[in-house]
């Protein structure tokens, strides 16, 4: 899963992915399945990383996976169906938050696992989707929920919230120093058009803020920061996040791994201090696992990954 950049992929069918994991080789070392292993994937996506888990713990471990996006359930099931896989694990998978991860586990009867992973962010799936929002340029509406059925879609919020609120969300979430002058273009904008359309907010992001030739900042769209702030708000993402670092110690095993790909600061800092300060965690990075040249080159999305590992001590 990723953060935002415009999709040069096609629109995925409801069979097929073109999601790429990012950093799998060091996702499957350092968590180093092992046979018969029951592991948690709270971010499934396209998929990627919990097969290749499955494939690990052999027929007799069992992998579950959970994901906001019933759409990524519909279509990792699909591919299940078609890829026959006899010495796989058992795959399980559920449409839940992964800071609920407990109640998918007892309903499964399922005491502790042997590993948890997430992959934060957005997967290539959900980019590629004109209809969500999610890509700059979509088609569709500013919706920017991961569950369509849960909560209220961006564009109504940015109808809603006064300037301040618009403003404090975007740089609190994005770190976006034009917050301001964006939240009072919007505000303007909503007095003669309400803004509904994701394209609509990119382009309003993309007259506002100034271009300087040369700068850093010139190197991802002006419009990141602020769809990144809205995505993180409308999805209650650095909460849930914070709601699994306190509840997961408590169902590891001894001897279990927790892992977690972040792709920005804010989800960094909160993984790197939880697992810090958490008793009965040992941290395994002391320094971020990040992708190598190869990996950046061929997966633009790879870029900003950071690997970060604790396991509960034996």
């Amino acid at each position: 899963m990723t953060e935002n950049s415009p999709p040069s992929e096609p629109k995925p069918s409801i069979e097929e992915t073109v999601h790429r994991p990012v950093l799998f080789d060091e996702v499957l070392e350092i968590l180093s399945p092992k046979e018969g292993g029951i592991y948690f994937d709270g971010t499934l996506g396209g998929g990627g990383h919990s097969l290749a888990i499955a494939d690990r713990v052999g027929p007799e471990g069992l992998v579950i996976a959970t994901d906001r996006d019933a759409a990524a359930l519909d279509r990792v099931e699909a591919r299940l169906a078609k890829e026959k896989s006899p010495g796989r694990g058992t795959v399980r998978m559920a449409q839940s938050d992964y800071a609920d991860f407990p109640e998918v586990l007892e309903a499964l009867h399922v005491g502790e696992v042997d590993g948890f992973l997430l992959d934060l962010g957005l997967s290539s799936d959900q980019l590629a989707d004109q209809t969500r929002g999610f890509s700059f340029n979509a088609e569709g509406d500013l919706d920017l929920r991961f569950d369509a059925t849960e909560g209220v879609p961006a564009w109504q919020l940015l109808r809603r919230w006064p300037a301040e609120k618009i403003a404090d969300v975007i740089y609190r979430y994005g770190e976006e120093r034009y917050s301001r002058r964006i939240a009072r273009e919007i505000v303007k904008r909503r007095e003669s058009a309400p803004l509904r359309k994701a394209a609509e907010l990119a382009d309003i992001c993309r007259r506002v803020i100034p271009r300087t030739p040369g700068r850093g900042r010139e190197r991802i769209d002006p419009a990141t920061r602020t769809f990144q702030a809205l995505r993180i708000a409308v999805n209650d993402e650095l909460g849930a996040l914070e709601r699994f670092l306190k509840r997961a110690p408590r169902y590891l095993k001894p001897g279990g791994i927790i892992a977690i790909i972040s792709f920005h600061s804010l989800e960094d800092r909160i993984v790197k201090n939880a697992f810090r300060d958490t008793p009965g965690l040992d941290v395994l990075t002391n320094k971020p696992i990040e992708a190598d040249a190869r990996e950046k080159e061929e997966n633009p999305r790879a870029r900003s990954a950071k690997l970060r590992a604790a396991a509960r001590p034996l």
